[in-house]
């Protein structure tokens, strides 16, 4: 059964070729449960080319970084690309002088123009790496290019208009013009587009430009300080690019026993209707997807049903499409790490193999580190809600002294299940771990560790079952509980019952991640091998 689910699995993450897929089609719900994606998948872009959606999304320290997720129905997505494998700016990218933790990568913006793809972005990281990123490729999923670098737009959103002339909109209202081989920006070009309203004390960013029937609607998260009111999305518009604008509120919606709708894009599909993608944050999954009708009243892009909330449930926009998932399990069978995986800061290549020990994934230890937050190639995967489960298969039979490896809940607050080697003494312990962070340098400054259980492996040990569940239910806690097995059957609860997962925009500003590690406290050159990472979430679409 184990082999039968993991299949549909990797068919769901589209692991094996197109023609399987094919012949083996998965039934799907006759409708889209909201959030679209419970998990962390924070402003995003959208586009729409031809009858297939792609999307972009913030990942911050995560590499590959900037995923492309596609879908034809906006309820099945995978991962198909990345726009770049790593950032080299910075030896912080590296997890050296300092790291780029809640940082990186953010609010990429996509865009198809002319047989072409663009992706802008800018990581938001000080000093004299703050450059604007503009990337091309001729197919989503890649290979994409630097095309050119320029100086930081926060926020922004590339678009090009009927003329051919190219604009980034940035910041609160900010606009410039990019020269026409889009290397550098006009000279000249800056124009504040509007003044911000009496009742927008908060910030105004994310923004989102599109074009309808010849008018210019910008889209921006609207942070609202006052008594009953959060966040909201608005939608600035106006009949020339350079404005006069005019505002209106186009969705206010708490959902699900959660409150702060706010921060996405519209898209059309090729019938002519239209769709809402905004996140929500709800804690410790991270900032989860809503999709929502849109409705043109009056020439406004209203969001939300009739009553201007997030419906629970949304028609997929085409039927009978194959399941597919941006969180999958793996038996590292393949030749290539697959798509729905990624390295907590740059991987350290050398030190990671699938050909090692062909249907493992080896992990080594390849640099002495006093804690997980600096170690080199721990790989991650969103947790997803409303409950999740993940288990490990990870032979531990080349763990040197000193060497810590295992399976975490991995934030700046963090549940961690730890196979400890010390001599010849083995030991598994679930631990609390909390990361400070300097405020400049990001630096791992300290590592509070609270070891809240532990307990003796024997000597042989050659394999051990770690597993994580995860609960992300309104009036759950966000709560994280960690089992280990001997023999994969019979399963031993360990630790903090009903770990609290928390979400802090001040460190990692991201969902807890499962987080799979292994590194070196002492000397280097120990390995575990991982044979398998099996997941499962409920079914919320059934």
């Amino acid at each position: 059964m184990r082999i039968k689910y993991l299949l549909l699995t990797l068919l769901a993450c589209g692991q094996l070729a197109a023609q399987e897929v094919a012949l083996t089609p998965q039934p799907v719900s006759a409708s889209i449960a909201n959030p679209m994606l419970w998990a962390d998948v924070p402003d995003p872009d959208v586009i729409r080319v031809g009858d297939t959606f792609y999307m972009v999304s913030t990942t911050m320290h995560l590499m590959p970084g900037a995923p492309i997720m596609q879908s034809r129905d906006l309820k099945n997505w995978q991962t198909v690309g990345y726009v770049f494998d790593r950032l080299t700016d910075s030896p912080k990218y590296d997890l050296r002088e300092g790291t780029v933790y809640g940082r990186g990568q953010w609010a990429t913006s996509l865009k198809y123009h002319k047989g072409k793809f663009y992706a802008l972005f800018a990581p938001n990281e000080g000093g004299p790496m703050a450059d604007t990123y503009i990337c091309t490729a001729e197919h989503a999923e890649g290979p994409w290019q630097i095309h050119s670098r320029m100086r930081h737009f926060h926020d922004a959103t590339l678009f090009f208009d009927d003329d051919d002339r190219i604009y980034v909109i940035y910041g609160t209202g900010e606009m410039v013009e990019l020269k026409a081989d889009l290397t550098d920006v006009i000279e000249g070009s800056h124009v504040k587009l509007f003044e911000r309203e009496a009742d927008e004390r908060g910030l105004l960013e994310g923004s989102r430009m599109i074009k309808h029937n010849g008018r210019y609607y910008l889209l921006m998260i609207s942070h609202v300080f006052a008594p009953g009111r959060h966040r909201r999305e608005v939608c600035y518009r106006a009949d020339n690019i350079h404005g006069p604008y005019e505002k209106r509120v186009v969705l206010e919606s708490d959902f699900g026993g959660f409150p702060h709708v706010g921060q996405g894009t519209i898209v059309d599909t090729p019938d002519g209707d239209w769709y809402g993608i905004i996140f929500q944050d709800r804690g410790g999954v991270g900032r989860v997807l809503t999709l929502s009708p849109v409705r043109w009243l009056d020439g406004w892009p209203m969001i939300g049903d009739e009553a201007g909330r997030v419906p629970e449930r949304m028609r997929p926009v085409v039927s009978g499409e194959p399941a597919a998932a941006i969180v999958c399990s793996d038996d590292f069978s393949q030749p290539r790490l697959g798509l729905h995986w990624q390295w907590n800061h740059n991987p350290v290549n050398e030190a990671w193999s699938l050909t090692d020990h062909p249907g493992s994934l080896r992990l080594r230890t390849s640099r002495v580190v006093d804690n997980l937050y600096l170690a080199p190639n721990t790989l991650t995967q969103r947790m997803e809600g409303p409950t999740c489960s993940g288990f490990i298969v990870v032979d531990i039979s080349h763990m040197k002294d000193g060497d810590r490896a295992g399976l975490a809940a991995f934030n700046g607050d963090s549940g961690v299940l730890s196979i400890k080697k010390d001599g010849k003494r083995l030991t598994l312990a679930m631990s609390e771990q909390a990361v400070a962070l300097s405020n400049r340098e990001k630096r791992v400054e300290k590592v509070d560790e609270k070891e809240v259980e532990s307990t003796p492996l024997p000597a042989k040990t050659k394999r051990l079952w770690l597993r994580l569940d995860g609960d992300f239910r309104a009036g759950k806690g966000d709560a994280a509980n960690f089992f280990y097995s001997l023999d994969g059957r019979e399963w031993t609860q360990i630790g903090t019952r009903d770990y609290r997962m928390t979400f802090d925009y001040r460190r990692l500003f991201m969902g807890s991640k499962f987080a799979i590690f292994c590194y070196a406290t002492k000397n280097i050159g120990g390995y575990v091998d991982v044979d398998e990472f099996n997941y499962s979430v409920d079914s919320k679409n059934n």
